[in-house]
């Protein structure tokens, strides 16, 4: 059974830094592209950084680029997301995704099978 498991959000002021986890477990994550997703109420969610099977291509959402850091950890199976300088409008639910490599990669647009059930960051003014 593969679960996918977020950890690391929590409260923090404007300007300051949260590293996001993201462990998994029933698939061989090295052969896995992951993602950051996230969602606030009434909107729709929202591609925040995405990571290739290989690690050699990244995605990163204009909003978040030079704040953010998208990292993978294969032997700990584990997916990172580094976020500095956060702002108020970052608050929101933080999802983790998995998707086999033979699926196409398209960035955060990849059709993503596996979910998480997030991880709350909210950032205060």
């Amino acid at each position: 059974q593969v679960r996918v498991l977020e950890s690391g959000g929590d409260l923090v002021q404007a300007g300051g830094s949260l590293r996001l986890s993201c462990s998994t477990s029933g698939l061989t994550f090295a052969n896995y592209h992951m993602g950051w997703f996230r969602q606030t109420p009434g909107k729709e969610r929202e591609g925040v950084s995405c990571i290739s099977w290989t690690g050699g291509t990244t995605y990163y959402t204009d909003s978040v680029k030079g704040r953010f850091t998208i990292s993978r950890d294969n032997a700990k199976k584990t997916l990172y997301l580094q976020m500095d300088n956060l702002k108020p409008e970052d608050t929101a639910m933080y999802f983790c995704a998995a998707e086999q490599r033979s699926t196409e990669w398209l960035g955060c647009r990849t059709s993503f099978h596996y979910w998480g059930q997030g991880t709350q960051v909210t950032v205060s003014s």
